[in-house]
C-alpha cells in the first residue's frame, strides 16, 4: 500500500478546518454512541499484510463472477444482494487499521469497493419489494462511510441520505433502541427533524429505566444542536458558490464532511 494511501483520502488543511469542526464532533458521538450497535466491532476490521491482500483479490474475483451472472439477469436481487455482500467484504479486507489508535481506515481502495457495494444496493433496491435487514445493516455504515469522505456537498448529502433509508429498514424488521436512536441520529444528519423526532420516541419506548430514558434524551438533544449546526455550514456553502459562480454550481461545493478523523476513521 503506498504512503499516501495509508494517509486522509482528503486535505482539510486552510479553510476547511473550520468548516469540518462542528461535524467531527457530531460524527464522534454519532460513531460512538450507536453505529457499533449496528455494525459489531468486526465490521470495519483491516490491516494484515499479504493474508489480506489475498483476500481481498479473492472476494474482487467472487464479485466479478456475480457480475458476470448478473449481466444475464441484472433484476435477480439474490445475486444483488450477494453483490453487496461480497463488495462490502471487500472494502473491509481493504481497509487498514491504525497501529497506534486501533482504528480502522479507509483507504482509496475499500473506499472504491463502497461504491461498488451502494450502487449494488441501489439496483437491488429496485429489483425487490421486501429488502431484507441483514443487507440494509451492512450497507448502513458502509453508506455513512461514503458521506464521511464524500468530495461535494450533495454527494455527502446523497449518501447521508441513502444511510438513514436504510437504516430505517433495519429499523422497520428489528425494532431496538439501538436501531431506532441510530435511525433517529441519522435522520437528523439529514436535516429532517420531525422525522428524527418520531424515530426517537420509538426508541425511547425500548429504554428500560428513567435513567436510560434521559440519557437517550440527552445524546438526542446534542446532535440536534450539532445536525443544525452542520445544515448551516451547507446553507452557507451552497450560498458562497452561488455568490462567487463556482463551476458546476452545487456539485462543486466542498463538502463539510470531507476527510474527517484521518480520511474516515471507523473504529469502536
Amino acid at each position: 500500500m503506498a504512503d499516501d494511501e495509508r494517509r486522509m483520502l482528503f486535505d482539510i488543511r486552510g479553510r476547511r478546518r473550520n468548516v469540518v469542526k462542528v461535524v467531527y464532533a457530531l460524527l464522534a458521538l454519532l460513531m460512538g454512541a450507536s453505529l457499533i450497535l449496528l455494525a459489531g466491532p468486526g465490521l470495519f476490521g483491516g490491516g494484515g499484510g499479504s493474508s489480506t491482500s489475498e483476500a481481498a483479490k479473492q472476494l474482487e474475483e467472487q464479485a466479478e463472477r456475480i457480475e458476470r451472472k448478473l449481466a444475464k439477469s441484472p433484476e435477480d436481487a439474490n445475486l444483488l444482494a450477494s453483490l453487496t455482500r461480497t463488495r462490502i467484504s471487500a472494502a473491509n479486507a481493504q481497509s487498514e487499521v491504525d497501529p497506534t489508535t486501533g482504528e480502522a481506515l479507509l483507504t482509496i481502495q475499500s473506499r472504491e469497493e463502497f461504491e461498488k457495494a451502494s450502487a449494488a444496493w441501489s439496483e437491488y433496491l429496485k429489483a425487490t419489494d421486501e429488502p431484507t435487514a441483514g443487507i440494509a445493516q451492512l450497507i448502513t455504515p458502509a453508506l455513512f462511510s461514503l458521506a464521511q469522505t464524500s468530495r461535494t456537498t450533495n454527494e455527502a448529502l446523497d449518501n447521508i441520505t441513502a444511510a438513514s433509508e436504510a437504516q430505517k429498514i433495519v429499523a422497520e424488521q428489528r425494532p431496538s433502541l439501538g436501531s431506532l436512536s441510530t435511525l433517529a441520529l441519522y435522520t437528523l444528519f439529514t436535516g429532517d427533524y420531525g422525522a428524527a423526532e418520531e424515530a426517537q420516541k420509538e426508541a425511547a419506548k425500548f429504554a428500560n429505566s428513567k435513567v436510560e430514558r434521559e440519557s437517550l434524551e440527552k445524546q438526542f438533544d446534542e446532535v440536534r444542536k450539532r445536525a443544525k449546526e452542520f445544515q448551516k455550514q451547507i446553507a452557507a456553502s451552497e450560498k458562497a458558490a452561488k455568490t462567487t459562480g463556482a463551476a458546476g454550481g452545487k456539485e462543486a461545493l466542498q463538502n463539510p464532511l470531507g476527510g474527517l478523523g484521518g480520511g474516515s476513521s471507523l473504529g469502536e
